[in-house]
């Protein structure tokens, strides 16, 4: 399997072959649960002080003692403030809670090895599909083939205005002008809470080192870099649905073909 190689002017510079991992399945049902178990580990853990709303003087009519008050725990005083009122239990005001999470909860999944590398095979497979690529929503407009494959020289760029006119080359501009629309401020909670914008996702750069390129991707919306020794299903597909509009360098190549799976070792046997 060949594909078409790009000059950082849209020239084209030959053809490359594509590593084994190009042609893994497209698993989308395991691209989903390798998406969810992975981002579970960015949660934060959260849980609450473990004597919150029972640090009060209070004590229960119990037994009744036959002046039909209910047996509710109530605060003691000498007068005013709370005096009367219940508190330490859960049914009152400025009570405790009756199930508060707690810290020592587990709240990341795991995922078996092979399941998150047969995934992630699927996910870089899935980017030559033009099909999955639109399914997704992105605009291929003069895009030719799939996937999109870059000289190294890609890499040495830093500056934002050099990047927008290889994007430009390569036809990449119309799907980032896409999310233009999405730039309307928000209202209410996410607005309150630092979210007042939503971005979506536009083209992934794989490359090899991503020192100088993550500078110029910094102001571009939509854009992301990553190197191909970090690749990971939550870039490759975003919100666990493949595929993502992506290019590689062919540094970026050469690393993913190092990629070591059960099912690849099984396609050179049958090859």
């Amino acid at each position: 399997m060949k594909a078409q190689v790009f000059s950082v002017s849209g020239t084209k510079e030959g053809e490359v072959d594509l590593p084994l991992v190009f042609n893994t399945p497209i698993r989308s049902d395991l691209i989903h649960k390798a998406y969810i178990h992975l981002e579970s580990h960015g949660f934060q853990i959260q849980g609450r002080y473990p004597n919150a709303g029972m640090d009060v003087v209070a004590e229960s009519n119990s037994p009744p003692t036959g002046h039909h008050a209910a047996r509710v725990a109530r605060m003691r005083g000498g007068g005013g403030g709370r005096q009367g009122q219940g508190g330490g239990v859960a049914m009152v005001r400025k009570g405790r809670q009756a199930h508060p999470p707690v810290a020592e909860k587990v709240v990341h999944k795991l995922l078996n090895k092979k399941e998150n590398r047969l995934a992630l095979c699927s996910a870089i497979a899935a980017t030559s599909s033009a099909t999955f690529v639109k399914m997704r929503g992105h605009n291929l407009g003069k895009i030719e083939s799939l996937p999109i494959i870059v000289s190294d020289q890609i890499e040495s760029v830093s500056k934002s205005k050099e990047l927008a006119k290889i994007f430009d080359s390569l036809h990449v501009t119309e799907d980032l002008e896409r999310l233009e629309n999405r730039l309307k401020r928000r209202s209410g909670k996410p607005q309150l809470r630092g979210r007042s914008t939503k971005v979506g996702k536009s083209i992934l750069l794989v490359v090899k080192d991503a020192k100088n390129l993550s500078k110029a991707c910094g102001s571009i919306l939509g854009a992301d870099v990553v190197e191909a020794k970090n690749l990971s299903v939550l870039d490759l597909a975003p919100g666990a649905r493949p595929a993502r509009l992506t290019a590689y360098s062919k540094g970026a190549l050469e690393e993913i073909g190092k990629l070591k799976s059960p099912h690849l070792e099984l396609m050179v046997t049958l090859q």
